[in-house]
């Protein structure tokens, strides 16, 4: 078999010149770097709808999945100049970084190129990045918790969204749990949108306390339960957007899903395999996001109620 060293991709007005597409990256199914290629290439309107002017982490895999992984912050140099960022600031270190910020297919298709797997964008965008637009509810099951658990826990969470009139666009996570993204009045700071989506959490908690917590150490969690992680509200705090492959052997996929969906999903069932073909024939179950915003105050007056 004659391995290619590389070949050339046409993204709109770009061509992306692709190193070792035969290299395999997911060897459980012998997916290649061409295969992630051509797999973002199939959902593009999606990844770029939901990366969109919004600072982004990325997830790199050198090697594939058997090599190193690599979570990179800065656009390494050498990048093309069409290629867009944004100037972050991290106190932590004193430091800034500049991230790639997504405004177009060619710069999905290029961090690709240059062996990205995931893509984990913030929840605020460029244009304010200390004012987040999208409140995100993470649904993380604990070691022994079930995907009927989480499914459960879902249900009672679209009951609290429609009794504050929110709507939420739900997803899978790629890999054990569930995402709910609700889009927020770009008006609030990352502590008070934390605080609003811990009051949510513990509302859904009060609901059922037999299936969710909010404990934030470990240790303190029942195991069998869905942790309802607000803490991914904090500032540079990232998961993986929708459309993200995930870096797990079966080429898993965090895909939009529609409410009436969550009760029979499988999340196995979502991958680089069988998300074009979903995706070709029903189109990006999150295009209509930025048309629902909500405002987040009656959610302060329930954290200011609870003590958060």
């Amino acid at each position: 078999m004659t391995v290619a060293s590389a070949c050339e991709i046409e993204v709109d007005n770009r061509v992306i010149r692709v190193t070792n597409p035969d290299r395999v990256y997911f060897p459980e199914s012998g997916a290649t770097k061409l295969d992630v290629i051509e797999y973002y290439l199939a959902v593009g309107p999606g990844i770029v709808n939901a990366l969109y002017e919004r600072p982004c982490m990325l997830h790199r895999f050198p090697k594939g999945l058997a090599g190193e992984k690599v979570h990179q912050k800065r656009v390494p140099a050498g990048a093309p100049d069409w290629i867009e960022t944004v100037e972050l600031f991290f106190p932590r270190w004193g430091r800034t970084a500049d991230e790639l910020c997504v405004t177009e297919l060619g710069a999905v298709i290029w961090a690709a190129q240059m062996s990205t797997v995931e893509f984990h964008p913030w929840n605020s965008r460029r244009a304010d990045t200390e004012v987040p637009d999208e409140w995100r509810i993470d649904l993380d099951p604990g070691e022994t918790c079930d995907f009927a658990t989480v499914k459960r826990v879902a249900g009672v969470v679209e009951e609290v969204l429609a009794d504050l009139g929110a709507v939420g666009f739900p997803k899978t996570s790629g890999s054990k749990g569930l995402h709910i993204y609700v889009r927020i009045d770009p008006e609030h700071g990352f502590p008070d949108v934390r605080r609003a989506a811990h009051a949510f959490a513990k509302e859904v908690e009060r609901r059922r306390p037999q299936d969710a917590t909010t404990a934030w150490w470990k240790k303190d969690r029942d195991p069998s339960a869905v942790f309802i992680d607000y803490n991914q509200n904090t500032r540079d705090h990232t998961i993986a957007a929708a459309y993200s492959i995930r870096g797990l052997p079966d080429a898993r996929v965090s895909t939009p899903i529609t409410w009436a969906e969550v009760p029979e999903i499988d999340p196995r069932d979502f991958t680089i395999f069988t998300v074009p073909q979903r995706f070709a024939e029903i189109g990006d179950l999150h295009a209509d996001i930025d048309g629902h915003p909500y405002d987040i105050r009656p959610l302060l007056e329930w954290a200011d109620r609870d003590g958060l």
